[in-house]
Parts: structure tokens; C-alpha cells; sequence
């Protein structure tokens, strides 16, 4: 039996602990209605997973499923690269999601966010902190970055976006050539591809360095040690600046270690999320 759809009108859904999917409507800075798709599972006090620029809820899945006999997990995939106007920013996509999780969630969530996610969810602990019972940091943005579109091309090759793809994986052979083959698909298009490069110039120009020391929720903050995207300096620079935080280090992982080393993930977030107040 495969997932329930979600209703459409998010104000009027509440979780059974079956998994369901489909998608909701958002409205943000631009204006316009924005669709996004949810997964939610489980049962309990919510966790909202947050993807990356080029991400999908896929790619928390196994994190999901292995965690979910402890929270209700939400995994919330925006469009970012079909945002239009002021949505296509870092300040766009976190309106967005500040807006699901006031409509859909409406309580205080554990918010696990990975590379642009988790840039996103550092500003919501940062600015809504009543939103945020928790916040989890995986390959985050919004310290140091090595921008996947520093040398973007408007209509990449497939072998450009098989390299560009592998920098965020320790071992490759973790890298999904479907992934690959989707956002070749998705880059190749122009409107599409300055997205992507508007989106990263935004979050680059974002620097939370001088207001993560506000952060009050108890952090978790898992990081692969062979991370060359946001190195494991970034990751220092968070531990150090947080004071409710720990470090949790993946070994033989890069910048995304929820798909790298699912088992690990889930494991250290079953333990963080346990030892949350009720």
C-alpha cells in the first residue's frame, strides 16, 4: 500500500502516523502561490527535514523511516528552483517554509536541515525561535561554503554535473546516477540554472556569522569529516558560537551524510531527539 495523499488545504490536516504524501500550497514574499511537496510519517512531536538546493525528500528517507518510531517526521520539498522573484533568495525559500510550519506543523518543531536547508532552518531558530523546539545541522550554509555554482554553466555537460555532484560525496559510489541525470535535466535549462545561481549568490551573501550566537535551541549538529563543501571548520565555528550544541562527526563522509551514512544519522538523531524535554 503506497502513501496517502495530503490534502490540499493544509489547515484542515492532521497526522494518523500512516505515512502520507502530496502536496500543499504556500504563499510568500512574490505573491504567488508556491506548491511543495510533503512526506509525513510517524507519530509524536514533529521533526521537518529541509533539502539542500539541488535536494529531494528522497534523500532523507532512510533517515526518516529509522527515526519516525520516536517523532512525527515531515520532510518539506520546495521548488527552490522553479522560485520566481523575491521567493528565488534565502530569504524567500525561509518565508516558505516559516509559512508551512505556522499552516501545517503549529507547534514547535525539531528542524533538521542539510547544506541550503540547513542555512534555512538557522534562520528561522535565529528569527522565529518560537517556531523551533530544536535544530539540527548537517553540511549547513551560512558560514563557509564552497558554492557548487562557482564555475555553473548555463547548459552544463553531463560529465560538469557528474563532478560537480560527486564534490559532496566522500564515496561515490553513494552518488545516485538518477540524481545526476535530474539535474543535468534541470540545469540545462536556463531559467533554471540562474535559479540556481541566484539562490547560491543570495545564501553566500547571508553570513550568520555575527547572529548564531543568538540560537537558544538545543542543537545537534552532525557533520561528515571529509566535507569539502562546508568544511569541518564551518562545523567548529557552529559549536563553538552555539552554546546548546553538540558535534557528532561522521567519519569517511562528505556534505551529505544523510544519504552517505543513513544509519549513523539516524541513530545520533533518535538519541537527540530523546533526550529533548517532553
Amino acid at each position: 500500500m503506497g502513501p496517502v495523499k495530503i490534502e490540499s488545504d493544509i489547515s484542515s490536516f492532521t497526522s494518523t502516523g500512516a505515512e502520507r504524501a502530496g502536496g500543499v500550497t504556500l504563499t510568500g514574499l512574490a505573491g504567488v502561490p508556491v506548491r511543495a511537496d510533503v512526506v509525513d510519517m510517524g507519530l509524536g512531536k514533529p521533526v521537518v527535514f529541509l533539502h539542500g538546493l539541488v535536494g529531494l525528500n528522497d534523500h532523507w528517507e532512510d533517515v526518516a523511516r529509522k527515526s519516525c518510531d520516536e517523532a512525527r517526521c515531515i520532510m518539506l520539498q520546495l521548488p527552490l528552483l522553479d522560485l520566481s522573484g523575491d521567493d528565488c533568495s534565502i530569504d524567500g525559500a525561509t518565508i516558505l517554509t516559516i509559512r508551512f510550519l505556522e499552516q501545517f506543523v503549529r507547534e514547535p518543531a525539531v528542524i533538521v536541515g542539510n547544506s541550503f536547508g540547513g542555512h534555512v532552518a538557522l534562520k528561522i531558530a535565529i528569527g522565529r525561535p518560537d517556531l523551533v523546539r530544536g535544530l539540527v545541522l548537517a553540511g549547513s550554509s551560512g558560514l563557509i561554503e564552497k558554492s557548487m555554482v562557482s564555475d555553473v554553466q548555463i547548459r552544463p555537460s553531463r560529465e560538469w554535473m557528474e563532478r560537480k555532484i560527486g564534490e559532496l560525496f566522500y564515496d561515490q559510489s553513494k552518488m545516485n546516477p538518477a540524481d545526476v541525470d535530474r539535474a543535468h535535466g534541470v540545469l540545462s535549462q536556463r531559467a533554471q540554472a540562474r535559479a540556481m545561481v541566484r539562490l547560491s549568490r543570495s545564501a553566500r551573501r547571508n553570513h550568520l556569522g555575527d547572529l548564531i550566537h543568538r540560537i537558544t535551541a538545543p542543537t545537534l549538529i552532525i557533520w561528515g569529516r571529509q566535507d569539502i563543501v562546508t568544511p569541518p571548520e564551518a562545523c567548529e565555528q557552529f559549536a563553538r558560537d552555539i552554546t546548546n550544541s553538540r558535534v557528532a562527526w561522521l567519519e569517511e563522509c562528505g556534505h551529505a551524510p544523510m544519504i552517505e551514512r543513513p544509519d549513523e544519522f539516524a541513530a545520533v538523531l533518535t538519541e537527540y531527539l530523546r533526550s529533548l524535554e517532553p
